[in-house]
């Protein structure tokens, strides 16, 4: 195993990533890599890596969907009982990880996380498939369960129960991740990087670049 694994390596030098070319805002410079990964071809670029920690700092991460950027931040949804929820009213703060393999770039997000508004998050919930507002009341999100027939009658069960409009429940919504920092990371080769840090200062950005 360990033989095997040492000797993966991929070279990296599709593009290049400077301070000069960068756009001042990070959210719009996301607005920019998003758009070529989807024009690449990225399957779910939207996916992304949601690392939160509990209370006492045990870190835990899993892949979530990004559903809306505007300035004010990045959206996701979940059920607010599950683990992720939880950890997120423990300790309101998380980071995401985007990785787009075919622009060979990543990009990482820190910042502090807020519940949507009742609204935005009924908005949302209404766009939905059926059977995913169906899975969302069906599914105990993290919790232990004997079995899968166990889940799948929960879901036959709320099928049944809501004959038309399914309205969302009280335990599942919205969060927002306002940044704090925001690093873009292109391949090059030789394994140096270009890594480009946007911090918060005040009430701009702060634009550096980080040795890889």
């Amino acid at each position: 195993m360990k033989e095997s694994l040492e000797s993966l390596r991929t070279e990296y030098g599709r593009s290049e990533l400077s301070t000069d070319t960068v756009d001042p805002d990070p959210i719009g410079q996301f607005a920019v890599w998003f758009r070529e990964a989807a024009e690449a071809g990225v399957q779910e670029p939207n996916a992304m890596t949601l690392c939160t920690a509990s209370s006492s700092g045990t870190p835990s991460g899993r892949i979530v969907l990004l559903k809306d950027v505007t300035p004010d931040g990045f959206t996701f949804f979940t059920n607010y009982l599950s683990r992720k929820g939880s950890e997120l009213e423990e300790n309101p703060r998380a980071s995401l990880v985007f990785w787009w393999k075919e622009q060979e770039r990543q990009v990482r997000i820190e910042g502090d996380v807020q519940r949507l508004s009742i609204d935005a998050s009924d908005a949302y919930f209404s766009v939905r498939p059926r059977g995913s507002r169906i899975g969302a009341w069906a599914s105990p999100q993290s919790s232990v369960i004997p079995s899968r027939e166990v889940l799948e009658e929960r879901a036959r069960e709320i099928e049944a129960r809501f004959d038309g409009e399914i309205p969302r429940p009280d335990f599942w919504g919205g969060f927002l991740l306002k940044p704090r920092r925001l690093e873009l990371w292109q391949g090059r080769p030789n394994r140096l990087h270009d890594r480009i840090c946007y911090s918060r200062s005040e009430a701009y950005w702060k634009i550096e670049r980080l040795a890889p």
